[in-house]
């Protein structure tokens, strides 16, 4: 047999963000459905190591069933030496025989399916006339999202904002050859949140870098960035006025510091989450009026990965792309 080996390069060319936000509403529907089963991701963090490993397995049922298996070290520090904070590789097993089929590097796949999510939330659940856009975070995953949230809502201007100002400045400098709409650098969170009606905040923050008293009456906020019980973006007061949708309860409730530590505060409880896939399915409402604040908690899902590399696999397989390798 031969196993497909897919580089940054070959991803980006065959999982256009356009593609993606329909391959990750499939996936979530078939989540919504039962298709999908997937364990926790096991967090390795070992003494002294300024990073993590994450080990995300998954399988999907159905007329060709695939496992998947993302094995992938977070490095947040990383973006000190001009490297991406995810790395790793996506692993694609065939479901009736085991054999491996193929491995994607967890880089791309990574950023280009999680602001693929966002997308797909916030086409969903944003107001529909929305597009004043507020990036919170200057790296990778926010070039990614200023191109899906383009994808799906007509924007009329961006602002970032980061740790430190000179990033939120390169990244305007950087993105604004490929932005239809002006992108403003700005000194702090507050000034890129404060009337927005989309918000999305990919940071490494321990603590809130969203305040409640920011938040516009409408806005929709992508909360992307942690996935530690103990660290969040978003404050408590921002989470209990909002209607918080996830893409998984069982991520959330285990692994979201924005959801935990709201709830250890009493400020919400496991009632007041729903899942994307319910909104997409029809079982949940989703956005029921205009000034609702909607927030989405991504967590990222070993689902999410098997179906971008299942995509891509398919689509090298048929243009005969990636590089072919026997593997017997």
């Amino acid at each position: 047999m031969k196993l497909l080996v897919l580089n940054n390069r070959e991803i980006e060319q065959l999982l256009p963000m356009a593609e993606c936000i329909d391959v990750m509403q499939d996936a979530f529907i078939a989540l919504a459905r039962d298709e999908v089963e997937q364990p926790l991701r096991t967090i390795f963090r070992p003494p002294n190591v300024k990073g993590v490993m994450a080990m995300m397995p998954t399988f999907r049922g159905g007329e060709r069933p695939l496992f998947g298996l993302k094995a992938i070290c977070v490095f947040p520090g990383n973006a000190a030496i001009g490297k991406d904070a995810h790395q790793g590789g996506v692993m694609l097993f065939d479901g009736a025989t085991g054999e491996l089929l193929a491995i994607a590097n967890a880089s791309a796949i990574t950023a280009i399916r999680t602001a693929a999510v966002s997308a797909l939330a916030t086409k969903v659940l944003s107001n529909e006339t929305a597009g004043d856009l507020a990036l919170i975070g200057a790296g990778v995953q926010a070039r990614k999202h200023l191109e899906a949230i383009a994808c799906v809502r007509k924007l009329r201007r961006g602002r970032v904002a980061a740790s430190k100002f000179e990033s939120a400045k390169r990244f305007a400098d950087e993105m604004q050859a490929m932005s239809s709409v002006r992108i403003e650098p700005v000194a702090t969170a507050e000034e890129a949140v404060r009337g927005a009606d989309i918000i999305v905040t990919a940071t490494n923050a321990r603590d809130p870098v969203v305040q409640r008293a920011c938040v516009a009456d409408g806005a929709h906020i992508n909360a992307v960035g942690t996935f530690s019980p103990k660290a969040r973006e978003i404050d408590s007061a921002t989470m209990a006025d909002a209607s918080v949708f996830t893409d998984r309860r069982e991520s959330v409730f285990n692994e979201a510091g924005d959801y935990l530590l709201a709830a250890q505060e009493g400020m919400i409880g496991p009632d007041d989450v729903a899942e994307l896939g319910e909104v997409l399915t029809g079982t949940n409402p989703g956005r029921t009026s205009r000034d609702e604040i909607t927030l989405f908690k991504s967590l990222g899902l070993a689902m999410e990965d098997l179906a971008s590399t299942f995509h891509v696999y398919q689509k090298a397989l048929a243009r005969n792309a990636g590089s072919w390798v026997e593997f017997d």
